[in-house]
């Protein structure tokens, strides 16, 4: 089985299926629905702080396979000798302004500065909780390539990443890290743009990164959809998947997952451990903060699931089943 390309209408990347991506026609109600909303989405008590031993780094991981968890789907792997940054976000908010919009409820667990050498940086699309303009730019004047979906890397451009150490990538695309090391970007079902204009002019990806070892999926931001079973057959079984969990919501059910569907992606991923992200860093939606981990814990237990949920900042080995519970001691019941 093989992944079939994107393809485009008049400009615009096309979901693999139909998909409704929550447009100016639901704008009003879901404005009713933010107005009206009492769920706690942002936590009553402050989280953290969570602090990362930068020392760990200097020893490999025995398993071969560690992930720090930097909030939301900013995640650091460490993989059979490569070091991978996904979807970096260090600023306080999520936003085209930085004194509006989402904040974060912790703040990162270590600096830019206190990175590992990396060997590569992935960037799933261009949404602002996904690609941070003044993360990037820390980057600028490195020889760190950038692994990004098609159209992407214009952006990284403006960032002042150099075009050489720009991968941009289609569905079924792969590209090698170093000698030893594959990423290949694969279908999501999500949407993408960073304005009123330009949407779905620039591509959406999730991604496989195998190793010597290991073979890891990161899912970034889906809807569900049956081609995580195509997925899982052409590149699967995995070790982990890192799927998200968060900032699902009536309005919008095509284009995240929530809890029950990531876990039914993680089954058809052939996954042996799940990593939830996409929760607990930011107010996307209109659930508890918690909700997400808090559904997630009992559909990893009706479906006989193991999970892989470590404590932000804190580098942790994927050696097996791990749940920090780490947001237990921050709600407020």
């Amino acid at each position: 089985m093989s992944i079939s390309p994107s393809r485009k209408i008049n400009n615009k990347y096309q979901n693999p299926i139909p998909t409704d991506e929550a447009g100016f026609d639901k704008m009003w109600p879901i404005i009713k629905a933010y107005i009206n909303n009492k769920a706690e989405v942002v936590p009553n008590k402050q989280l953290g702080p969570f602090k990362t031993d930068t020392s760990i780094y200097k020893t490999p991981p025995k398993s071969g396979l560690r992930v720090t968890l930097v909030g939301h789907s900013s995640l650091l792997i460490e993989i059979d000798g490569r070091t991978i940054l996904t979807d970096p976000v260090w600023s306080k908010r999520v936003s085209l302004f930085q004194w509006m919009g989402p904040k974060r409820f912790f703040d990162p667990p270590l600096r830019i500065s206190e990175l590992p050498p990396l060997d590569a940086i992935i960037i799933s699309h261009d949404h602002y909780d996904h690609l941070d303009m003044a993360t990037i730019k820390r980057f600028a004047g490195t020889t760190i390539p950038f692994f990004c979906s098609s159209g992407v890397g214009a952006h990284l451009q403006r960032c002042g990443i150099t075009r050489n150490y720009i991968n941009e990538m289609d569905w079924g695309d792969s590209v090698m890290i170093d000698h030893d090391c594959i990423v290949t970007a694969t279908p999501s079902r999500h949407f993408s743009g960073r304005g009123l204009t330009g949407r779905n002019e620039t591509l959406w990806s999730s991604f496989v990164i195998k190793g010597k070892k290991h073979n890891i999926f990161f899912g970034a931001d889906s809807g569900y959809f049956p081609g995580f079973k195509d997925i899982g057959e052409t590149f699967g079984p995995f070790d982990l998947t890192m799927l998200e969990i968060g900032a699902y919501g009536q309005y919008w059910p095509d284009i995240h997952m929530g809890p029950d569907n990531a876990s039914n992606a993680h089954l058809d991923l052939k996954g042996k451990l799940m990593m939830p992200i996409h929760w607990g860093t930011f107010n996307l939606a209109l659930h508890d903060w918690y909700e997400p981990i808090e559904r997630l814990e009992q559909y990893a237990i009706d479906k006989k699931i193991a999970l892989f949920v470590p404590e932000p900042g804190k580098p942790t080995e994927v050696d097996g089943p791990f749940n920090s519970e780490w947001w237990r001691p921050f709600m407020d019941l």
